[in-house]
């Protein structure tokens, strides 16, 4: 067994009284696929905000690569190598796909003071390779993000994460108002990330989708883990028990 690349020890977080992480410790090891499932309110988005840096819990600890780490903002967690890419994804669609791909992390032709030229070819012709990469096909890297589907739109936010040598990604509820061929898509990358050396948390509400794309279900109910097993040793049913 190798080092995990993500632990997380006794995290506790409160919002006004209520207890929304109640000593919540996990281990995730390097190209697992892990499967969180939970109802609303159990805790899965606030652990998921904690490890993103969207917001910092109130007690625990959280070690990246083995060193204890604090992500105060999203950059932080994105400087360290977790990306995470929301149901409602955080892509501008009047911008082009170019555009998104690189939003935030432009790159420039020249600069001073970090103000500069924005390098466009540079921005298309990786967009073309990182979209060709997930094996995504799309007409242009000049296209509006508005114009696309959603399982297109989700494509991109994959590809542009790989780009970026993320290697955690978390995927909140990606497959969430897709149709049936653009699901199978988005589970077919989710399949795809631990064969490109990607640690994937995978966030759903359709444990079916759950049981076809990780190696491991972690439930969570009431601010705490009830059930953490390999996909293999678990069932449907048995899920249904302890949610």
């Amino acid at each position: 067994m190798t080092d995990p690349i993500i632990q997380v020890q006794g995290l506790h977080k409160w919002y006004s009284g209520v207890h929304a992480l109640n000593g919540v410790s996990l281990d995730i090891q390097p190209n697992q696929a892990v499967g969180l499932v939970g109802d609303n309110g159990a805790g899965k988005s606030t652990l998921i905000n904690i490890l993103s840096g969207m917001q910092i819990a109130d007690e625990g600890e959280i070690r990246f690569e083995g060193r204890p780490v604090q992500f105060r903002t999203p950059r932080d967690a994105m400087d360290a190598g977790i990306e995470t890419i929301y149901q409602y994804n955080s892509m501008v669609p009047t911008m082009s796909i170019a555009r998104n791909m690189f939003i935030g992390r432009e790159p420039l032709r020249a600069s001073v003071g970090g103000v500069g030229i924005l390098d466009r070819k540079a921005m298309r012709e990786a967009s073309i390779a990182a979209l060709r990469d997930v094996d995504l096909h799309l007409r242009s890297p000049d296209a509006l993000v508005g114009e696309l589907s959603g399982g297109q739109r989700q494509g991109v936010a994959i590809a542009r994460a790989m780009h970026f040598k993320s290697k955690v990604m978390i995927l909140d509820e990606p497959t969430n108002h897709l149709a049936v061929k653009e699901t199978q898509k988005v589970l077919g990358f989710i399949q795809s990330l631990s064969e490109l050396g990607i640690t994937a948390i995978f966030i759903s509400h359709n444990i079916h989708h759950v049981f076809e794309c990780c190696d491991r279900i972690v439930a969570m109910a009431r601010g705490e883990i009830v059930l953490d097993r390999p996909t293999s040793e678990t069932s449907m049913d048995e899920l249904h028990e302890v949610l």
